[in-house]
């Protein structure tokens, strides 16, 4: 009888931790993903950041900052005469800006260095090739900074609240540009 005591009394103990295991278990877990989502949720709302806003020069030499151009989508692309990858997408921007140009700001920031990249060579470069985009010139490298620019081609995407969406490093094709696009707009 000693013995059917001492096994009734552990499996009643064994069954008691099994339960209380198994209650702590669906408590720490509902806690815990409920505590999760709302970090995703943060996260989602955190991500989005006020573009940082810089000076670039335009087309007639006027200083313009991005912030102008906040309350419109917008596109940045950071590019260079002398970058093969950058002259390789620049058909596609071109195409891109005549059908979105009334819907999305399109800035087109040349890394004006002084020696291989001038205000002259980009603005004969741009008007042999035909392309109709909106060009700015980066000649003090405020918009490079800005952005940490440390390889060419780089496309920024902003929304019309002027955050920061998405960015690439490298070659868009135009079905990538279209579909960064439409996450802006």
């Amino acid at each position: 009888m000693n013995k059917i005591v001492k096994y009734s009394l552990f499996s009643a103990v064994f069954v008691g931790v099994i339960v209380l295991a198994v209650a702590s278990y669906n408590y720490l877990t509902t806690n815990y993903k409920a505590e999760e989502n709302n970090i995703q949720n943060q996260q989602t709302e955190e991500q989005l950041q006020i573009a940082p806003d810089f000076q670039v020069l335009n087309n007639d030499g006027k200083t313009v900052t991005l912030k102008e151009h906040f309350g419109k989508p917008i596109v940045i692309n950071f590019w260079a005469t002398w970058c093969a990858p950058c002259r390789t997408e620049m058909p596609e921007f071109n195409k891109i800006y005549g059908e979105y140009k009334d819907e999305v700001t399109f800035m087109m920031v040349n890394l004006t260095d002084g020696q291989r990249d001038t205000v002259a060579k980009v603005k004969d470069f741009i008007k042999k090739s035909g392309y109709t985009f909106p060009i700015y010139y980066d000649t003090e490298y405020y918009a490079a900074y800005a952005y940490g620019v440390n390889s060419v081609p780089m496309s920024i995407f902003i929304n019309s609240n002027g955050e920061i969406v998405d960015y690439y490093l490298g070659t868009l094709s135009e079905q990538k540009l279209r579909m960064y696009i439409d996450k802006i707009i």
